[in-house]
């Protein structure tokens, strides 16, 4: 079990589990000498890296059972440099008037890294999103190989790119209502292509007993969550704003665009790669 759990992870490991590390208990002893002090380097961090990062409570959405690995199917989405800028000055109005957002993944307030276009772009826009193509269960070890082999015979087959269109931003909370996410979904370019591959993925979660996908799913990446159930006071914000953007004719009908290439499954801390497109599409 040891050596699995080097390889996988600790089977607590999912998009909604981030416990703070225990710290160790240390005896001290009064024959032991004083520590010298920390470097000055440590006492002043880098700008980049000089912000205030919130302390929030994540919750497991399945209870840890050992031997158990969290399974996430999911297209992987980049936003290019050019949309990053084009995003940035909606997510700035949306942190300042929500103050209680945070950037996916990185837990940053959001509010803080609108206060640097730089750290905005790189922190909460420029890691790797995801749309995901069924739901995030925990499996055990005996299933990864099946589950691992039959996706890759299920979606191998997409060996051709389509361009995906975040056409429109949406509020979703999750199923137990401990989370609430600021959005861009997917309405028109790409949705019948995903719908085909979420169809493929519960499939084969049908086979392996696992629950399957929302019956109407709405494929979307998220860029922003807050604690809680706060959608009605987010979509209000979002709502407000998108509307004095339609009075500054600055609303693009199209948010931002990118191509399909490929789809990953990640159990535990392993990613497999499930399809790959080439470059040259």
């Amino acid at each position: 079990m040891e050596a699995l759990k080097a390889c996988y992870g600790d089977g607590s490991s999912d998009s909604d589990s981030e416990s703070s590390p225990s710290v160790p208990t240390l005896a001290y002893s009064e024959e032991l000498a004083p520590l010298p002090p920390p470097p000055i380097a440590l006492l002043h961090p880098p700008n980049f890296l000089d912000m205030q990062i919130g302390q929030t409570t994540k919750v497991r959405s399945f209870p840890h059972v050992d031997g158990n690995y969290a399974l996430h199917v999911y297209i992987p989405i980049n936003i290019s440099s050019p949309s990053k800028k084009e995003l940035a000055p909606f997510l700035k109005k949306i942190s300042y008037r929500d103050p209680s957002l945070y950037a996916v993944d990185v837990d940053v307030p959001l509010n803080i890294l609108c206060k640097n276009d730089e750290k905005l772009e790189q922190v909460a826009l420029g890691r790797e999103f995801h749309i995901s193509l069924g739901r995030t269960v925990p499996i055990r070890v005996h299933q990864i190989d099946s589950v691992v082999s039959m996706l890759r015979q299920k979606l191998q087959t997409q060996h051709q790119s389509y361009w995906i269109d975040f056409h429109k931003w949406e509020i979703f909370v999750n199923d137990d209502r401990t989370r609430t996410f600021l959005s861009v979904e997917v309405v028109q370019g790409g949705l019948v292509e995903i719908c085909k591959q979420i169809e493929a993925v519960n499939a084969i979660y049908k086979l392996h007993n696992l629950p399957e996908f929302y019956e109407d799913p709405r494929p979307h990446i998220s860029l922003a969550w807050a604690l809680g159930d706060t959608s009605h006071s987010l979509k209000k914000v979002v709502d407000e704003e998108l509307k004095k953007c339609v009075v500054g004719k600055s609303l693009k009908k199209c948010i931002f665009t990118c191509k399909f290439k490929g789809i990953e499954c990640k159990i535990g801390n392993k990613t497999y790669t499930i399809c790959k497109i080439s470059d040259r599409q």
